[in-house]
């Protein structure tokens, strides 16, 4: 991981506790795994843009 072994990471840990204190920590480690899943799937999912007609458009059709 980045070359990263478990002193690095112990001192990095270290650095974030006195940093951030004990009580934002588990907070800011919900925040990033939030945006860690919510990026993955967001390039799991197909890109719509190219496919066709939007819903927008396809209602914009029907009213017309």
């Amino acid at each position: 991981m980045f070359g990263l072994g478990m002193p690095e990471m112990l001192v990095i840990g270290a650095i974030a506790l006195l940093f951030f204190g004990p009580g934002k920590l588990p907070e800011i480690g919900g925040a990033i795994g939030k945006s860690i899943k919510g990026f993955k799937k967001a390039m799991a999912e197909p890109d719509n843009k190219l496919e066709g007609p939007s819903e927008a458009e396809k209602i914009d059709d029907k009213k017309s």
